[in-house]
């Protein structure tokens, strides 16, 4: 079977804003703007979910303005994630079609918040662009199974 065409079951269980800040000192309209970003994977094997962590660094000369990261963490049915699991290697292989799936997701959610906190002010303007995630994620994602 060819994972990367199966249909996972999933909720999404939460959001959060793990970190948010601005430095308004290390801003300056003249100068051109960076934009840096993170993503990671997390597993919550008890709980069977995956947590995305997606967060972005606007920056100017090399000084952080905008710092924003937010996880959201999301259920997967139990079937899906019992098809993820390689018995022989004690690994959970995550296709990284899905896991692309759950970063645009993120992504999404990440580019509401940052404008909700900055709406209304000078920061407004600075918007997460729109990203191929499929190029940021070559491969399938693989954790090891821990015993319960």
């Amino acid at each position: 079977m060819k994972k990367d065409n199966i249909q996972v079951g999933f909720e999404l269980l939460g959001i959060k804003t793990e970190q948010f800040a601005i430095f308004e000192e290390n801003y300056n309209i003249k100068k051109e703007t960076n934009l840096t970003t993170e993503l990671q994977f997390k597993l919550d094997q008890t709980n069977k979910q995956i947590g995305v962590f997606l967060g972005f660094e606007f920056v100017q000369a090399k000084k952080v303005f905008i710092k924003i990261l937010v996880s959201c963490h999301f259920e997967i049915q139990e079937g899906s994630w019992n098809s993820f699991i390689n018995e022989n290697e004690s690994k959970l292989i995550v296709p990284k079609g899905f896991l692309a799936h759950l970063a645009m997701l993120t992504t999404g959610t990440v580019r509401g918040i940052l404008f909700a906190k900055t709406e209304g002010s000078q920061f407004s303007k600075f918007i997460i662009p729109t990203l191929n995630i499929t190029a940021m994620i070559t491969d399938d994602a693989s954790f090891v199974i821990e015993n319960e």
